[in-house]
């Protein structure tokens, strides 16, 4: 779709660097070919953009799969951080420059590399001391295009970071005059957000208690959350929203820890077929697509109430889900256009 102006008003044509690397399948495996430079600290590629290659093109909005800047608010809600510095410069006199960053598990990797291609923006680099990469954008013309894309579509706290972020840029580039949009108050199943919030931090479980009496057989959903953010807001209305959509309870968990969370669990048929069927309308993007098709075809067996005539099946397609996953099939990347 054509680049959407109604957040920049007279006087202004936004133009955005559009890089494409390419993406390759190769035996069912995302080959990706990127411009990078080699970290010999820790063997792991670092992204970069090269300057000296891009083009300067008019903006048209990145729109990979049907809902993709709702999806996209969802995963910065759920992973994301919006830095917005304090003050125009530092201590010493530099300028200060804001960023948006969204934390991806390293088993995440083609989908970071994926998000980076499609938005022509930013680097990618390995967390130091974790199985993680963070994807990075602090230029103007890549802030700019996020800020169009999720603004008006997000759905708890972090909107006020987006707020402040919206407010920054303003103050620095008086000529954009860009216009902060209302949360979205749509309803859930309206469109991606969720599935952007659960590619985040959302977890599919089996329970599969074979040694106890009495024996147990069940399947569940479950999405954590801090209880207040790093910036002091709740994320207990956020949390409430969603579980009223799934019609379970928010709970409190960690309680004795330094950060407690908010917990919502889907534990019955009617829940769970919810949470499914949700799914399948907005599927998954990161590798807990893969887990969510195995629980999915677990809990076609309790739908039908034949759990206990496949046991084995289901305590096999568990061994392969969430950490014991050693294969990675990205075919569903087929979706993005």
């Amino acid at each position: 779709a054509p680049f959407n102006t109604a957040g920049v008003k007279s006087g202004y044509m936004l133009e955005t660097l559009l890089i494409y690397y390419g993406l390759l399948e190769d035996n069912q495996q995302v080959t990706h070919i990127l411009y990078y430079m080699w970290n010999l600290n820790d063997y792991m590629p670092e992204f970069i953009s090269p300057s000296s290659l891009l083009l300067s093109l008019p903006v048209m909005l990145p729109n990979p799969f049907p809902s993709f800047a709702h999806w996209l608010a969802g995963l910065i809600e759920g992973d994301g951080t919006i830095v917005v510095p304090k003050q125009d410069r530092s201590s010493k006199g530099k300028l200060t420059y804001p960023s948006v960053q969204i934390v991806f598990d390293a088993r995440d990797y083609p989908l970071t590399a994926m998000l980076c291609k499609v938005l022509g923006n930013g680097s990618i680099a390995r967390k130091k001391g974790s199985k993680a990469y963070i994807y990075t954008i602090n230029n103007l013309d890549g802030l700019l295009l996020l800020i169009t894309l999720i603004n008006g579509k997000m759905r708890g706290p972090k909107q006020d970071q987006l707020v402040k972020l919206i407010f920054f840029l303003n103050v620095r580039n008086p000529e954009l005059q860009l216009q902060t949009l209302a949360s979205d108050t749509s309803p859930l199943n309206s469109n991606a957000w969720l599935t952007g919030f659960i590619d985040a931090d959302g977890t599919f479980q089996v329970r599969t208690s074979l040694q106890t009496s009495p024996k147990r057989l069940a399947v569940s959903f479950e999405l954590n959350q801090i209880q207040t953010t790093h910036y002091g807001l709740s994320n207990l209305p956020l949390m409430e929203m969603i579980a009223q959509f799934l019609n379970v309870n928010v709970e409190s968990t960690r309680t004795n820890r330094e950060n407690p969370e908010y917990r919502i669990r889907t534990s019955s048929l009617s829940t769970n077929r919810t949470i499914r069927n949700y799914l399948l309308q907005y599927p998954l993007n990161s590798s807990k697509f893969l887990n969510f098709n195995d629980w999915n075809t677990i809990f076609g067996y309790f739908e039908a109430g034949t759990h206990w005539k496949n046991v084995e099946p289901i305590v096999r397609l568990k061994g392969s889900m969430n950490n014991s996953r050693t294969t990675f099939n990205w075919d569903h990347f087929q979706r993005w256009n």
